[in-house]
Formats: structure tokens, sequence, C-alpha cells
């Protein structure tokens, strides 16, 4: 089992920068990549960027140049830092987590969810 805390979020005019931290706790070593989605009204869920535990990122490509993912292994803490925003931005992001349990299956652990929003 593993708990996903989201924070940061909130409303940025365009240009702009925000931060969402994503603080994971229980069985963190079962851990084998975490990330960040965002779903848009009326749009599927998408892939922001992903961390590897062995520290392969990936990127979609609407974000790549403006979104950094990083992580302090320390705080067990997942980073989207997001420059350069732009209204086509604006969704609910979600950290994800992918769990892997003993028997080899894999498992989507989702954070609660925040809003980013960019004035134009």
């Amino acid at each position: 089992q593993v708990q996903l805390v989201e924070s940061g979020g909130g409303l940025v005019e365009a240009g702009g920068s925000l931060r969402l931290s994503c603080a994971a706790s229980g069985n963190i070593f079962s851990i084998n990549a975490m990330g960040w989605y965002r779903q848009a009204p009326g749009k599927q869920r998408e892939l922001v960027a992903t961390i590897t535990r062995g520290g392969r990122i990936n990127y979609a490509d609407s974000v790549k140049g403006r979104f950094t993912i990083s992580r302090d292994t320390a705080k067990n803490t997942v980073y989207l830092q997001m420059n350069r925003l732009k209204p086509e931005d604006v969704a609910v992001y979600y950290c994800n987590a992918q769990y892997v349990t003993r028997g080899g299956t894999m498992l989507d652990y989702w954070g609660q969810g925040s809003q980013v929003t960019v004035s134009s």
C-alpha cells in the first residue's frame, strides 16, 4: 500500500510558474516509478512526466522544455516544476506511483489531484 499526498497548484497568469509536490508514504520500496498525469475538462487523463526508480525520465511532448520532474529520495517526494505555463495546461494534475506487488503485479496509486489554472 502506498499513500500519495499532493500539494501546490493554484492560479497563475500565462507565462508564470507553479510547482507541484507529491509525498509518498507506506511501502515505498515497492514503487517502480512515479509521475504526474493531468486531466482537462472533457478530456482523458494524460501522461505529463514520469521518473523511474533508476532515474529515467520521460516527458509528454507538450511539456518538454517547460516542465521538470525531480525527486528528493530522502523526503520520498516527487516534484513537478512547471514554467512558461499556457492556458492549455489547465487541468487537474494527479501524482501517480506504480507499485509492484510480491507477485509481480503492477498497481497504480493516485494522489488526490491538484487544480492548475492558467489565466490568459
